[in-house]
């Protein structure tokens, strides 16, 4: 972040999703030494004003958003605070603004930042900018820039303006410092199974129970057909997911219908769309649940519909999906190979933790859940009760190797990494929502990954779920051959052309393509999915994709500082010893004792250190990594940089030193309180053959670290005014340098702060 580190920008404000609030302050606390404090309700009181001290944030933008809406004082101390250098949103798509139902609150939030001038820069994260309609785009872009963008203007102006402020990457050609790929290959595969004679008598029978359900409801007016409508939809996701998950909700429902057999009027239960703090487990438990809230029958003779569908399923203890999940496992995959699995049900996570401790014994899964609980799997005694596992546990315990399994339901879709061991992806069931499956594989295709990642689809190709996949696929691989020729390289838009269509269509097909015939099935696909991926949508995407700035990181790298944190050590390690303690290394890290009048004058500094780690890619747990991590920011790091600038000395002589080194600082001479003072280091020397190297800061640390201290120093044998003379010369040097150096400032002025010597006696 060289932004933070030249001060430009001193007041940072993230905001996240709540599940992604820990990974903000881990990633950028770890990859860049920012250390975010994250803002929580009960630090911000009248008393203790967090926002009036508090410059580095991340914070849930749930939380903030509530606060703000509700005219609460936590929200009214937020919206009065000092303006934010730069703020950064994650999953901006929750920004989202519609012409009917207007803003969403996180929407109104930023708007309302702006309009109180509080938001000098702002940067934006999502993969689905578009979400289908212009209004709703054109209004995210407004929070970037209200004087090019909003729906108020021409679309297509706009959309020529897009490379002022929209950056998209190719995820499969983006690079690191040196040009290597970050991201791994992923490949999909589909393992097949056929139901056995239990389990097709049984599905055949929900069919028609489905259909029954659906020619009825069609005779019912207004809320009576739409609750019925949205419980079959519920009725048969719960049915591709296992006939675990669609026998819990038939029982629970036939339990229900009998103790409201007597009553003369039933209510009917309203079941609306999700608000914007929904998660997916929310909606996958409104499935599960609806069946025994909603008290009206969805058929006459429901009782006994659902007692013949119970007695049908009874039998069916093994279910062949798990069986072939096994089978898979067992099979195809390396003797201890991680998996990751997806389900969307809870009671299908359950049969499939089951059937994983059965196989290959207890305590090697966990699971993953939005109620961190699953209520009745079995245990290794042989009993069976209820089971928990916390979020953060269940992920610590898969990627540090102590289980093979984490089954999870969409929870873990976002928020966590998975990738540190793991390779392996199973979808034991399929959503209906298309861009879940890109989520669940983003937990694993991801920064960090040093594998190819491997995907595994199971499925019943007699189902017609199954052949409305293929029929899906293969239209969305009909849209990717269009663009691919519109484009100079190939890059996966399925994900920007889902994101655009809308969960809403795609769920209509899966729940009404049960009624349809084999025969029919083709045709009636073509008719009702025209609009995913029709013409304008794909001239949008082209228009979109032609016109956005791709950023080139290999190329920009070239320019960024190649140090990291043990470049540091060095510098640590001297200023400890010039304060008369010595730095000791042990097997897990660096032990120090603080110099006591350190410890005297900061009340947060420990009287000892130990296990210090100059070193990002150690895994290090979330408690200890903030105290153990050192780098700028760290409290005993920050106090040796202060012992270091209390400094006065302009002359110094070094050991190893080829020629003398001019150290100088350049600074933007801009005045003005909007203004934040730029300031930058750069080193200068000349060698023997009379040639002058200019340095950046970072070379100037590196050359730093390759030199001694003299006990004994010996300076050259030079005047003070042949110093003053190469002194000149050299800034000169670096004065002609400023333009491609220091490009980022109006008016730079440079001025010398230390020379540094060779030891004449010592040699180089």
């Amino acid at each position: 972040m060289p932004l933070v580190a030249r001060a430009q920008i001193r007041r940072l404000l993230v905001l996240a999703p709540a599940k992604l609030v820990p990974q903000w302050q881990k990633r950028l606390r770890q990859m860049f030494d920012i250390r975010l404090q994250v803002y929580d309700r009960s630090v911000d009181t009248p008393t203790v004003d967090f926002w009036d001290t508090a410059n580095m944030v991340v914070a849930s933008v749930h939380t903030l958003r509530r606060e703000v809406a509700d005219g609460r004082s936590e929200g009214s101390r937020f919206l009065s605070a000092d303006p934010w250098d730069a703020v950064v949103v994650d999953e901006a798509h929750h920004l989202h603004a519609d012409e009917r139902s207007g803003e969403t609150l996180s929407f109104q939030l930023l708007r309302a930042l702006e309009e109180r001038h509080k938001i000098r820069s702002l940067l934006l994260f999502t993969g689905t900018p578009h979400r289908g309609k212009d209004f709703g785009f054109l209004s995210l872009l407004s929070l970037l820039d209200p004087c090019q963008f909003g729906p108020e203007h021409d679309i297509d102006e706009q959309l020529a303006k897009l490379p002022d402020v929209m950056i998209r990457n190719n995820k499969a050609t983006v690079t690191d410092l040196k040009g290597n790929r970050l991201f791994t290959p992923v490949t999909v595969e589909t393992r097949e199974y056929a139901f056995n004679d239990e389990e097709s008598a049984f599905y055949e029978t929900l069919s028609s129970f489905i259909i029954d359900g659906r020619a009825y409801a069609s005779t019912l007016d207004g809320r009576a057909q739409s609750a019925r409508m949205l419980l079959l939809i519920a009725l048969q996701k719960l049915a591709a997911s296992s006939i675990a998950a669609i026998r819990s909700a038939l029982t629970k429902r036939r339990a229900k219908l009998a103790d409201v057999a007597e009553q003369a009027r039933a209510p009917i239960l309203t079941i609306t769309e999700g608000d914007e703090d929904e998660t997916l487990d929310d909606r996958a438990r409104a499935d599960e649940e609806a069946w025994s809230k909603m008290l009206a029958e969805l058929m006459e003779g429901e009782i006994a519909r659902l007692d013949e569908l119970l007695e049908l399923a009874e039998p069916i203890q093994q279910e062949r999906k798990i069986e072939r999940l096994v089978d898979l496992i067992e099979r195809e995959l390396p003797s201890g190979e991680p998996v990751l699995l997806f389900t969307e049900y809870k009671a299908t996570q359950a049969l499939v933790v089951d059937a994983l401790h059965a196989r290959f014994g207890h305590g090697c899964c966990a699971f993953i859940n939005g109620d961190e609980r699953l209520e009745e799997i079995n245990k290794a005694d042989g009993s069976r009760g209820p089971k928990s596992w916390s979020r953060d546990a269940a992920a610590e315990a898969f990627n540090q190797g102590s289980i093979r399994f984490l089954v999870s339901t969409e929870a873990a879709g976002e928020g966590i990494d998975l990738q540190e061991r793991c390779a392996t992806l199973i979808h034991v069931d399929m959503p209906w929502n298309p861009m879940r499956l890109h989520q669940r594989v983003g937990r694993l295709s991801r920064y960090g990954q040093t594998r190819p990642v491997q995907v595994f689809i199971l499925r019943n190709p007699d189902t017609v779920e199954a052949r409305i996949w293929d029929l899906l696929n293969a239209k969305l691989e009909r849209i990717q051959r269009a663009l691919d020729e519109a484009m100079d390289e190939r890059e996966d838009i399925s994900q920007l052309v889902i994101g655009m269509t809308g969960p809403s269509a795609f769920e209509k097909i899966f729940a009404t393509g049960q009624t349809q015939s084999r025969e029919s099935l083709d045709q009636w696909f073509d008719r009702e999915s025209a609009t995913i991926g029709g013409e304008d949508l794909v001239d949008k995407v082209k228009t979109m994709m032609g016109n956005v700035t791709r950023f080139d990181f290999a190329q920009v790298g070239r320019n960024l500082p190649q140090v990291d944190l043990p470049d540091l050590e060095r510098f640590f390690a001297m200023t400890m010893e010039s304060q008369g303690r010595r730095v000791f290394r042990r097997d897990d890290g660096l032990d120090v004792l603080t110099p006591e009048k350190w410890v005297d004058e900061d009340y947060a500094m420990q009287d000892r250190y130990k296990g210090l780690l100059f070193d990002r890619n150690v895994r290090l747990g979330d408690r200890e990594g903030p105290t153990r991590l050192v780098g700028v920011g760290h409290t005993l790091f920050d106090r040796a940089l202060k012992e270091g600038e209390g400094l006065q000395s302009t002359l110094a002589v070094c050991l190893r030193l080829p020629a003398p080194l001019l150290i100088a600082s350049v600074e933007d001479q801009v005045t003005g309180q909007d203004h934040s003072v730029t300031r930058i280091v750069l080193g200068a020397w000349r060698d023997h053959e009379g040639q002058t190297h200019v340095l950046r800061d970072w070379e100037v640390l590196q050359m730093l670290n390759t030199l001694g201290r003299a006990d004994n120093p010996t300076p050259p044998s030079v005047n003070g005014e042949q110093l003053k003379t190469l002194e000149a010369s050299l800034l000169s040097s670096m004065e002609a340098s400023l333009p491609t150096i220091a490009e980022m400032m109006t008016r730079p002025g440079i001025r010398s702060e230390i020379m540094l010597l060779p030891d004449e006696n010592a040699g180089t």
